[in-house]
């Protein structure tokens, strides 16, 4: 509990751009009793005439990193909303995140408010299939700026400095590495497989 609140039960979906975090989550959230939560999808969702909205808003047009603290305050907040019109039920629902915690702060700042089951980790060394996924689900979507090589690189390496971290505050004890290489369907298998056999 904190302050009265119940920690909310977790799985974290994590891996580099275009391991499939979006895809797996999507999946899972459609089970009963799971409720899925991108990250991405909070910011797009964003009302932009509140304050915080405002907030996000200065520093996402300058193409700056939101602060941590405010980040994970603004998913607080959708989360509430979610939790008031029971879209999500703590009590008998499991959170499926991705795309949060990006970083060891963010981790440390959302310690008391999520009590994490398992991390699974869609691992792809090879970087170069990163980046030929991204670059065609670029197309598929038009997400321009996977499209570009460059970009896409720069992201990866961010995600090896900032995001990859995240990885050792959990401790291996909580992550499960899946190789994200395989077909979505397998990767799916082994992700449920856990879940249950926990």
């Amino acid at each position: 509990m904190v302050d009265g609140r119940m920690k909310y039960g977790t799985y974290l979906i994590f891996g580099a751009p275009g391991a499939g975090k979006g895809t797996q989550g999507k999946v899972l959230g459609t089970i009963p009793r799971f409720f899925h939560c991108a990250c991405g999808d909070v910011f797009r969702s964003l009302d932009t005439r509140t304050p915080l909205g405002e907030a996000f808003l200065q520093y996402s047009s300058r193409g700056e990193l939101v602060p941590d603290e405010m980040t994970v305050r603004l998913w607080m907040a959708v989360i509430g909303d979610m939790v008031g019109s029971r879209k999500f039920k703590p009590d008998i629902d499991s959170l499926v995140l991705d795309g949060i915690p990006r970083n060891v702060r963010q981790a440390e700042i959302m310690r008391d408010i999520l009590e994490v089951k398992r991390v699974f980790h869609l691992s792809c060394p090879d970087r170069d299939a990163l980046v030929s996924r991204l670059k065609k689900r670029a197309l598929k979507e038009n997400r321009f700026d996977d499209a570009n090589e460059e970009t896409i690189r720069r992201r990866l390496i961010t995600y090896e400095n900032e995001s990859k971290p995240v990885l050792d505050f959990y401790g291996p004890g909580k992550v499960l590495n899946i190789d994200a290489t395989q077909p979505p369907v397998k990767v799916t298998y082994d992700i449920l497989t856990a879940i249950i056999n926990d």
